[in-house]
């Protein structure tokens, strides 16, 4: 895993973003990783970690902050963040052919939502998408329609890929399986940690959020969930 400090730069109305460049060499422009954090606010350095880890495997890592308490939900920070990462993405290195929408938690359900609804700009959608630890049978905050009612009507436009910790008690394995069950080629890994483990984080009570974690087991876990989103993005 490298230890490189992301760039830091504003993508809405002084909305920050962290760049994560791949460390690792790539033939030509990398492919790209939004990765949106969960519903605590403005905690894209939660996501650090994992984010890190990717960059490590060959990726354009793009994490930015957003929160889930404003009156829209966050539904304008998401939609804005994609936006620029779809603008913005070649400026740092990144190939838009291989643009991967990705999220944890409540990012995990907003990413599904906005790469496969039907009404998502052609130029916005991603080639791939990727949810960590996320349920899906609540409507989302960036489409207003439920992933799991839409996509159990129709196929997704994207191949999806998800991961789950079978010891989550934030948000049950068993959410995840009723995707997969309407979406069975979607790739579905289970890891044996929690809802923090699979993206090689901890949860503090002392600090109330998720910190770098240093348990072998769980930084092994988390870094299969950064290989599913190398596959995604195409990568071997």
């Amino acid at each position: 895993m490298t230890s490189a400090r992301p760039e830091v730069v504003p993508y809405a109305d002084g909305r920050l973003l962290d760049v994560h460049r791949p460390t690792a060499g790539t033939a030509g422009p990398a492919p790209v990783v939004l990765l949106w954090h969960g519903s605590g606010p403005d905690e894209r350095d939660v996501m650090g970690t994992l984010a890190q880890e990717a960059a490590g495997l060959g990726l354009l890592v793009l994490v930015p902050d957003w929160r889930s308490d404003r009156e829209d939900g966050g539904r304008a920070e998401l939609l804005a963040s994609l936006a620029f990462a779809r603008r913005n993405a070649g400026a740092y290195g990144g190939g838009p052919e291989r643009f991967v929408l990705a999220g944890w938690s409540l990012g995990g359900r907003e990413a599904i939502a906005v790469a496969t609804h039907p009404d998502t700009p052609d130029e916005l959608r991603p080639t791939a998408a990727v949810g960590i630890a996320s349920a899906y049978g609540r409507p989302a905050t960036t489409t207003g329609d439920c992933p799991l009612d839409l996509l159990a009507a129709s196929p997704s436009p994207v191949p999806i890929r998800l991961v789950h910790g079978t010891a989550d008690e934030v948000v049950p394995a068993e959410l995840t399986r009723r995707l997969h069950a309407v979406v069975p080629t979607a790739e579905l890994l289970e890891l044996p940690t929690d809802h923090a483990g699979v993206i090689m984080t901890a949860y503090s009570p002392e600090a109330k959020r998720c910190l770098p974690a240093t348990d072998p087991d769980t930084l092994s876990a988390g870094r299969r969930t950064a290989a599913v989103l190398a596959r995604a993005a195409g990568l071997p």
